[in-house]
C-alpha cells in the first residue's frame, strides 16, 4: 500500500527521534537540583559531568555523521538510538560525580547522532524548496523533548526517586529504536512511497547536489569556505541554547530560588516557544522563495538573521525582579534560536552533495558544541563569583556575529537553480 505524502511521515520519525534524544540529555539537568542534594555535587562538579557530555558529542558529531553517511541512515541511526538508551538506564546505578561524568561521556559518543540524522533524511527526502520546513520538523525535536523533561523527570523523582527518572527516559529510547528499525526507510528502497512523490523529490532536488557512491572527503569539506560559513555561526549561536538546556533549571533553583515544583511547572515553557521558533523558520523561508526571487541560501541568510536580532532579551534577564519575566524572557530567546539554528543546520543541504550531508552537519555540529564546551568550563568557574548576567549579556550578541560571518563567508552555488521552483 502507498502511502500519499510518505516524506512527511518520514521527518515526522525523526523528529520523533530528537525528542526522546533530548528528552535523555536534558533529564540530567533536570533532576540537577535533587542531585545536588542527594550525592553533594556542586557547580564545579556539575560543570565537569556536563563537560563530559559536551566534549565526547563534540567529538562524536562527526563520527557519527560519516557513519551514517557510510552505513545508510536506518542502520546507523539505529545502532546509536540502542547505545544512548542503554547508557542512560545505567545512570540510576552511579552515585557519584565521577561516574555520572563518565556515563554522560559514553551517552554523549551516541546522541551525537540525532542533528545529523535529521540532515541526511532531510537531504533524501524532501526537494529543496521544502527543506526548510522538513529541517524546522526535524529541529524541533531537541525542544520539545527539552520542554517534555521538566515535568516527567520531576515526577518520577517526587513519585520514586532521581534514579527513575533516567530508567524511564531510556526505556523510552529502546521502544522508539524499535519504531524506528521497522519504520523508516530511504525513498529508494521505501515499499510505500508512490511513483508521483518520488519523482516531486527528484526532480525538485539540485542537480549539482545529487548523492555519488564516493565516499565523503573530509578534506575537501574542511577547506571550503562553505562549511566554515555555517560551522562558525554555530560556535558562536549554540552556547546559549547550551545554557538554556544545562543551566537554566540550576539558575531558577540557586537564583531566582524556585521550588522544583515550580520548576517543572515552567521551565518547559522556553523549550515550546523553541517549538514555534523552528518551524517559523521553515515558513518564513517557504514564504521567501515563494513569494520572491530570492534564493534558498539567502532565504536561509535572512531567516538566521531576524533570529539573531531577537536574542537580545537573553541580556535582560538578570535585570529582571520576577523570576517568571526571565523565564518569559528566555523564552522569547528559546524561539529566537531555534529559528536562527533551523536556518543554519539546513544550509547543509542546500550547499553539499548528498552523499556529504551528515558529514558535513557532524563537523558543523562539532563547531557548535565547541563553543558548548568552552562556555561550560567558564561558567563552571566563574559563575558562583560573578553571576549569571555577564554569560547572558555576552551570548545576547553572539548571534549578530554569527549573522554577518554567514552573510560573508558562505558562497551561493553556481548551478542553476530553476529546480528549485518546483511545486509540491
Amino acid at each position: 500500500m502507498k502511502i500519499r505524502n510518505l516524506r512527511w511521515w518520514m521527518i515526522a520519525l525523526v523528529s520523533l527521534g530528537t525528542i526522546i534524544n533530548a528528552l535523555a540529555r536534558s533529564s540530567l539537568s533536570v533532576a540537577a537540583p535533587t542531585l545536588f542534594t542527594e550525592i553533594h555535587i556542586n557547580e564545579q562538579q556539575y560543570a565537569w559531568i556536563l563537560s563530559a557530555f559536551q566534549l565526547a558529542y563534540t567529538i562524536a558529531q562527526p563520527i557519527c555523521g560519516f557513519l551514517i553517511d557510510i552505513m545508510g541512515l536506518k542502520l546507523g541511526f539505529f545502532i546509536m538510538i540502542v547505545i544512548w538508551s542503554v547508557v542512560n538506564m545505567a545512570h540510576a546505578t552511579c552515585h557519584s560525580w565521577g561516574g555520572l561524568a563518565f556515563l554522560r561521556g559514553l551517552m554523549g559518543l551516541s546522541e551525537a547522532s540525532a542533528i545529523p540524522a535529521g540532515v541526511k533524511c532531510n537531504s533524501e527526502w524532501f526537494p529543496a524548496r521544502e527543506r526548510g520546513i522538513a529541517g524546522g520538523i526535524a529541529n524541533i525535536g531537541t525542544s520539545i523533548g527539552a520542554m517534555l523533561a521538566p515535568p516527567l523527570v520531576a515526577w518520577a523523582i517526587m513519585a520514586y526517586n532521581w534514579e527513575m527518572a533516567f530508567v524511564i527516559t531510556g526505556a523510552m529510547g529502546l521502544v522508539f529504536a524499535a519504531i524506528w528499525w521497522f519504520g523508516y526507510n530511504s525513498p529508494d528502497k521505501h515499499p510505500a512511497i508512490s511513483a508521483s512523490e518520488k519523482a516531486l523529490i527528484d526532480n525538485g532536488q539540485e542537480v549539482h547536489l545529487k548523492a555519488t557512491a564516493a565516499r565523503p572527503s573530509i578534506k575537501s569539506i574542511l577547506t571550503q569556505r562553505n562549511f566554515w560559513g555555517i560551522a562558525l555561526p554555530r560556535f558562536l549561536a549554540d552556547p546559549a541554547w547550551g545554557t538554556i538546556n544545562f543551566w537554566l533549571p540550576v539558575y531558577l533553583m540557586t537564583v531566582r530560588h524556585l521550588p522544583l515544583k515550580d520548576i517543572a511547572l515552567f521551565a518547559w515553557l522556553p523549550f515550546l516557544a523553541a517549538d514555534f521558533g523552528g518551524m517559523a523558520g521553515g515558513f518564513l523561508n517557504n514564504l521567501m522563495m515563494k513569494r520572491s526571487a530570492i534564493s534558498t541560501v539567502n532565504a536561509r541568510r535572512v531567516g538566521f538573521t531576524a533570529g539573531a536580532f531577537l536574542m537580545l532579551p537573553l541580556a535582560l534577564v538578570g535585570f529582571v525582579e520576577s523570576p517568571y519575566l526571565a523565564i518569559a524572557l528566555v523564552s522569547v530567546c528559546g524561539f529566537a534560536h531555534q529559528m536562527l539554528s533551523t536556518q543554519v543546520i539546513t544550509m547543509a543541504t542546500d550547499l553539499f552533495p548528498r552523499n556529504e550531508t551528515s558529514t558535513v552537519s557532524g563537523f558543523a555540529g562539532t563547531a557548535g558544541w565547541s563553543g558548548i564546551l568552552l562556555c561550560t568550563l567558564i561558567m563552571g568557574s566563574l559563575v558562583h563569583t560573578v553571576g549569571y548576567n555577564p554569560f547572558f549579556m555576552i551570548l545576547s550578541v553572539m548571534d549578530l556575529i554569527g549573522a554577518i560571518l554567514l552573510w560573508t563567508l558562505v558562497k551561493e552555488p553556481v548551478e542553476p537553480t530553476a529546480v528549485l521552483l518546483t511545486e509540491s
